[in-house]
């Protein structure tokens, strides 16, 4: 069988970077509780994106109100333990095998990255999030691959930040884009993700082609409606599934709040989010339904809250979004084919639901009879690409 279950989610990111982890582990075991096996999470997702922000800065001068505000947002940043390496590469494969450094014994980094491979260990799902690495004294965006079973198999940092990101987050390096492979239930999964408007870079996107990828996943804080479009495209002219995972943020308003909350819960010292027991009259969950599309729907109970049936699922966040509410940014995360045909989403304005899809990855294959972009039809005798830092030997299937 060469079925695999994709999913991805729009979820924010919340106020405290241990409170967001938390809430990707909920994900994690409700995307297990689904069948999931590869999630995808936005970009920036742990650390925040920080939307609308300037920092202070003009050209010719920084605020001290800006200055502040920027030593805060690194706070919020996670230390994974990589170096800063070459042209901001990282340690690479060094950093994957924890082979940094003479001393084993030495412990680096903040623990985000064991909490993230425990996570996807104890749920069983394969995990790609966005996250806003810090190291020394500069910012990546960043993403890491986390498999349940080998944790770390690699981590990317965005190569060219858009915009005014460009003031807060270093450049990564090119070395980074090397795709990872891994296997599924017998299936080879090569998987490499494109961060936002690198997604636009053609350039970038042949590289991960080079490298026989199947999976390309676009975590992005675009939540235009022309950004379905680019995924559409991308599936068609790399013939791999496209995952893209955008946060869906409403607009903080006295009208509109309270935003997202869960129900007898508890935040610790730490920033961790604890669920109560709650009294039988209370004890039941929401319930929810999925379609053909893998969309989640919740369903609403009778009135006297008595809706007959006892969840087993995981604790997840009740929505109370008013259906009026303003959106900084609507999500419209999705999954595309190799075909360019929609299969899940795009998922507008839900930062609570999870959508996925049974996918067949000979699809893959059965689409390169008559497209392969870094194959047979890339003209590779007249055209050249090169990566500095990066071998692009495709992966084997």
């Amino acid at each position: 069988m060469s079925t695999i279950r994709l999913g991805t989610a729009s979820p924010g990111t919340q106020p405290t970077t241990a409170a967001t982890i938390a809430l990707i582990d909920s994900i994690a075991q409700r995307a297990a509780s689904s069948k999931i096996d590869i999630l995808l999470l936005p970009e920036a997702f742990i650390g925040g994106y920080p939307r609308g922000s300037s920092f202070g800065c003009q050209i010719g001068g920084r605020s001290e109100e800006g200055r502040e505000e920027f030593a805060k947002y690194f706070d919020q940043a996670i230390d994974l333990g990589d170096t800063v390496g070459p042209g901001g590469g990282g340690a690479g494969l060094k950093w994957v095998k924890r082979q940094i450094g003479d001393d084993s014994d030495v412990v680096r980094g903040d623990g985000s990255r064991e909490e993230l491979e425990r996570i996807a260990r104890d749920s069983g799902v394969f995990i790609v999030t966005g996250c806003i690495e810090k190291t020394g004294g500069s910012l990546y965006c960043s993403v890491v691959y986390v498999c349940p079973k080998e944790g770390m198999l690699g981590k990317r940092r965005k190569v060219l930040p858009t915009g005014s990101e460009r003031l807060i987050w270093a450049q990564g390096a090119p070395s980074t884009l090397r795709a990872v492979s891994t296997i599924i239930r017998g299936v080879r999964i090569n998987l490499a993700a494109a961060i936002c408007w690198e997604n636009y870079m053609p350039l970038l996107r042949q590289t991960l082609y080079s490298q026989n990828i199947n999976l390309y996943l676009a975590p992005t804080a675009d939540n235009r409606d022309a950004w379905l479009g680019l995924m559409r495209t991308v599936g068609v002219e790399g013939r791999c599934f496209v995952v893209s995972s955008n946060m869906a943020v409403p607009k903080e308003t006295s009208e509109s709040l309270p935003k997202r909350r869960r129900r007898d819960s508890t935040i610790t010292e730490e920033g961790f989010e604890i669920a109560l027991p709650r009294s039988p009259q209370r004890a039941r969950r929401r319930k929810s339904v999925f379609d053909e599309d893998g969309n989640e729907i919740v369903l609403c109970r009778d009135v006297d809250g008595d809706d007959g049936d006892t969840q087993t699922s995981p604790p997840v966040f009740t929505s109370t979004i008013p259906e009026k509410t303003e959106w900084i940014s609507r999500g419209g995360s999705s999954i595309v084919s190799p075909y360019g045909d929609v299969v899940a989403g795009p998922q507008w304005e839900d930062p609570d639901g999870l959508i996925y899809s049974d996918v067949d990855f000979r699809d893959c294959i059965r689409g390169r009879l008559d497209l392969d972009a870094a194959g047979s039809y890339s003209r590779n005798d007249s055209f050249k690409l090169s990566v500095e830092g990066l071998e692009l030997d495709p992966l084997p299937y």
